[in-house]
């Protein structure tokens, strides 16, 4: 029996899945879960323990929270639960994704990745600044690497000379 107001699933390949797609986020929960739980239950604890709370506890509570969250979130999805958008949110579901943005952002965040260490941080935080600045669309090639290196080295003077975090400093360091 049906009111008139229900939406009929899509036909074809994909049509349950894509109706379906929030199971995802629960079987990312139920993995993370269990790789805190396997983490915290196989920590070595050389200090001796006073009471019932010690090193495990907090990774162990999440760990069962997230098993918890994922399994809740999954059987809500497959009764017929969808997660709503927000009231503020501005976007077109109907528009395809901009696979282009989210792949060039990888590849910055891959090439800071490996060029972290052979350059230091000052360089590639400033390649990584220019590159998601290009890859969300500014076009200013005069402005922007010169913006991206003055942030790069400011952040990098935060962390390592007022946190106290060190960053590999690579052969600027002499300079700097």
């Amino acid at each position: 029996m049906t009111t008139g107001t229900e939406t009929p699933a899509p036909a074809g390949r994909g049509g349950w899945l894509r109706e379906h797609s929030e199971i995802g986020v629960g079987v990312l929960l139920l993995l993370l879960g269990v790789l805190v739980l396997t983490d915290a239950l196989t920590m070595d604890v050389d200090i001796t323990q006073r009471g019932p709370v010690g090193p495990k506890t907090v990774p162990v509570v999440v760990g069962v929270a997230l098993l918890l969250v994922a399994v809740l979130l999954t059987v809500d999805v497959l009764r017929g639960g969808r997660g709503e958008a927000e009231g503020g949110e501005d976007i077109d579901l109907s528009e395809p994704s901009d696979w282009r943005t989210v792949l060039l952002l990888a590849g910055v965040f891959l090439g800071n990745a490996v060029l972290i260490g052979p350059l230091g941080f000052p360089v590639s935080g400033a390649l990584l600044f220019w590159g998601s600045a290009y890859a969300l669309g500014s076009r200013h090639y005069d402005r922007d690497p010169l913006i991206a290196a003055g942030l790069s080295l400011v952040t990098f003077f935060v962390f390592n000379n007022l946190l106290g975090v060190p960053l590999p400093g690579g052969p600027l360091m002499e300079v700097l």
